[in-house]
């Protein structure tokens, strides 16, 4: 859904990047740098009730997601083992971050069907991830669906931001539940778009004797 802004996010971020590769900083070190913010931002703010500074914290550091690879790119640095590591420390982010907003529920916010919520989002975010990766792992395209990762994020930030203005910790608990609810859409599209891949794959192999 947010994937048609990544070009001008992309844009804005070009000279940051630009600028710590004439300082020496490595693409790999922006990937882990931005993970453990996420996730020390994350497990500090949310879990105490500080949804609006835990959101913007969060939403901040994961642009690093983009300026990792921007500086990749532009260094030419691509490299397998760089998308290996962004990949994999992007999934521990997410949990984290969802995992939070549980732990937010079984404190401060209160709210049990919140915990179940953010249950199930942390399920369906990780499910529509590994969808996309082990089709790609297969040579088959992925990336369809509703709910990207930054959708996800995006979608979180602005229930939380919701919830504390509001002082509603349910306002939250709408949120995952809608998210959870397109993630699990999300998942359903990409099984379906594999499957369909795969079928077309199977009918042009040549038969046995021919």
């Amino acid at each position: 859904m947010l994937e048609h802004i990544r070009g001008l996010v992309t844009a804005i971020i070009a000279p940051l990047a630009r600028l710590l590769l004439r300082l020496g900083v490595s693409p790999d070190a922006v990937t882990l740098v931005g993970t453990v913010a996420t996730c020390s931002a994350a497990l500090w703010f949310v879990p105490r009730g500080d949804l609006i500074i835990g959101a913007l914290v969060v939403t901040l550091f994961a642009l690093f997601d983009l300026l990792d690879g921007t500086m990749a790119r532009m260094s030419r640095r691509v490299s397998p083992f760089g998308a290996f590591l962004d990949s994999t420390l992007d999934r521990i982010a997410d949990a984290v971050v969802f995992g939070s907003v549980i732990l937010y529920f079984a404190g401060p916010g209160d709210l049990v069907v919140g915990m179940w919520l953010g249950l199930l989002c942390l399920i369906t975010g990780m499910s529509t991830s590994y969808a996309r990766a082990r089709a790609e792992s297969l040579g088959f395209t992925g990336r369809v669906g509703l709910m990207e990762r930054a959708d996800r994020l995006a979608v979180l930030g602005v229930f939380g931001i919701a919830a504390e203005l509001s002082h509603r910790p349910e306002v939250l608990a709408w949120g995952l539940g809608l998210l959870g609810a397109l993630s699990a859409v999300t998942v359903t599209q990409r099984i379906l778009a594999v499957r369909t891949q795969a079928a077309a794959v199977t009918t042009t192999l040549p038969t046995e004797g021919a």
